[in-house]
């Protein structure tokens, strides 16, 4: 679960959502870029802000059907995020980096969260 900026747990999904793929952007800010790593940090960037994207995208869905879809959409990225952060921090650092296994777990749990809706609107 991502932390607010006063460390109380954020609930709400869309802004939660948000806040990964802030926290992506200010930790790739920070990861030493080389020739290897420059095209997997875009496609990070890309994914992570996509998966709130959708959200948005889902809660304004006209029907169930596109609804699930949208969640669906949603999963997809978060588990492309997890990838992508687990990708760069096995390559990039030798000692993993703390603050990248946190975004990993975060983009693991918003991936569960999406797959619950999924079920829950079967």
């Amino acid at each position: 679960m991502t932390n607010s900026s006063n460390n109380k747990p954020v609930y709400d999904l869309e802004e939660r959502t948000y806040l990964f793929a802030k926290n992506v952007r200010q930790e790739m800010k920070k990861v030493k870029k080389y020739f290897f790593n420059e095209d997997d940090i875009r496609q990070l960037i890309r994914s992570s802000g996509s998966v709130g994207a959708n959200y948005i995208e889902a809660n304004e869905s006209f029907s169930k059907k596109d609804f699930v879809h949208r969640i669906k959409i949603c999963r997809k990225e978060a588990k492309e995020s997890a990838y992508w952060l687990r990708l760069i921090n096995d390559s990039t650092y030798e000692n993993n980096n703390e603050n990248l296994k946190i975004l990993y777990q975060e983009a693991v749990e918003l991936k569960k969260i999406f797959s619950s809706i999924i079920e829950k609107s079967k």
